[in-house]
């Protein structure tokens, strides 16, 4: 049963019903008792009120003789003799017993009071039968109203659970008429206490979904955008390739085709680098990594690209340094420092990469000879395609938007400062194990 109005309801009336049966139960025995009570207590006042008096008066007599009384009158003599009963009957009891007692005659119980005088003994007897029935009657006509009160309290405990949940139906029904487009805060106002954190946190998840769809428009547009420029400059080339009027322009046309597919594969391959990275993404699988040999291997993706340029590498990654992370996403980083560090450094120059542990934390740091990057920007470059007018390079500006997104997932924190070579130096600062 996953419903909790009809778990409330199924509650509500087991105990209204194990309510009613105790009541009932209780005054259904309370009056019965009472009932016996209030017989005994007119048997004793019948038999005393005869007590008093010297004979039966002929009008008292009457009335005892009415078949409709279930009081049966009889007096006898102290030697047993009877002297007077209020009409005959063969299942009388014969002899008195002082006080209240049943007496049992052919089967038949009575409920006798008798009483003693100096001349006589006045005995007054009652069907016990006729005794309980009455009683019975008595304590279930006491008993009714409670049984007709039950259904209407059964009625009023489905209204009020339907209330007590109405606020809950009232939040279900906003959020269905929610859509992509629709994220604005739930409603809180007029809510339970018990509602309020469950709205709350709708609100929250509201907001952090409208942040991620904000956030992937935004990319979106401006991956659009990046990809426009070189697939148009393709189209270009490709058109100049075929209206070569000889081969050298031919060749010509197939450098600048080949450089256009280069350019469009690395905005590509940048841009599936920082989906993987975004939050939202598939949690990556961590492992255990060295994280020297993982920036070995980076590099070495990227030496082709620093020979055409003249640059070298200098690597200072002897001890084995340990971090917990995800393989792919650490070689992008790792491969991005290193491209931009040369793309923006002048040609020939070098580039100086340390893997180090600093106070227990492993920490990457890249040093360049290039222009560097003012302080007042150095917040701004970690922005998707924000890029800087830089001795003339072309880039997507998604490398340190990538490295940035990378370190967040692992819980690094990257700061940009200026390096002893001249240019940039950034530094990775890894969560110590």
């Amino acid at each position: 049963m996953r419903s909790i109005r009809a778990r409330l309801l199924l509650v509500l009336l087991g105990m209204l019903a194990l309510i009613a049966v105790v009541m009932g139960g209780a005054t259904y025995r309370n009056v019965l008792a009472e009932t016996e009570a209030l017989f005994d207590y007119q048997l004793r006042q019948m038999a005393l009120s005869l007590r008093d008096q010297g004979e039966v008066s002929q009008t008292q007599a009457d009335a005892l003789a009415n078949e409709q009384l279930d009081f049966v009158v009889q007096i006898w003599t102290l030697d047993g003799r009877s002297i007077y009963a209020t009409r005959p009957h063969e299942e009388l009891p014969s002899r008195a017993l002082l006080g209240l007692a049943d007496v049992s005659v052919k089967g038949v119980v009575w409920r006798t009071y008798s009483v003693a005088t100096p001349g006589r003994v006045i005995q007054v007897a009652q069907p016990l039968a006729t005794r309980q029935r009455l009683a019975a009657e008595a304590a279930l006509r006491s008993v009714i109203p409670l049984l007709v009160l039950v259904p209407l309290l059964a009625a009023l405990a489905w209204w009020l659970s339907a209330m007590a949940l109405s606020p809950l139906n009232r939040v279900a029904n906003d959020v269905k008429a929610r859509d992509g487009k629709l994220l604005q805060p739930l409603g809180v106002e007029g809510l339970p206490d018990e509602v309020s954190p469950l709205v709350n946190a709708l609100n929250g998840l509201l907001q952090r979904l409208g942040q991620t769809l904000d956030t992937q428009r935004a990319f979106l547009s401006d991956a659009a955008h990046e990809l426009r420029s070189p697939l148009t400059a393709l189209k270009l080339q490709i058109e100049s390739l075929r209206r070569a009027p000889d081969d050298a322009a031919r060749m010509e046309a197939v450098t600048a085709l080949s450089d256009g597919v280069d350019r469009a594969a690395r905005i590509v391959e940048q841009l599936l680098a920082l989906a993987r990275s975004e939050p939202g993404a598939q949690p990556p699988a961590m492992e255990e990594l060295d994280l020297c040999e993982l920036v070995r291997q980076a590099v070495a993706d990227t030496v082709p690209y620093a020979l055409s340029r003249g640059s070298r590498f200098a690597l200072q990654a002897d001890t084995p340094v340990t971090v917990r992370g995800e393989r792919q996403g650490l070689t992008a980083l790792v491969r991005n420092l290193a491209d931009n560090a040369v793309r923006y450094a002048p040609r020939g120059s070098q580039v100086e990469l340390r893997v180090s542990v600093e106070q227990g934390a492993p920490v990457l740091q890249v040093d360049d000879a290039g222009a560097g990057i003012p302080p007042s920007e150095r917040e701004r470059v970690f922005d998707r395609f924000y890029r800087r007018a830089a001795g003339g390079e072309e880039g997507t500006g998604l490398g340190l938007a990538i490295v940035k997104s990378v370190a967040a997932r692992h819980g690094a924190s990257v700061t940009l400062s200026d390096s002893p070579l001249g240019g940039l130096r950034v530094q990775v600062r890894f969560p110590a194990p």
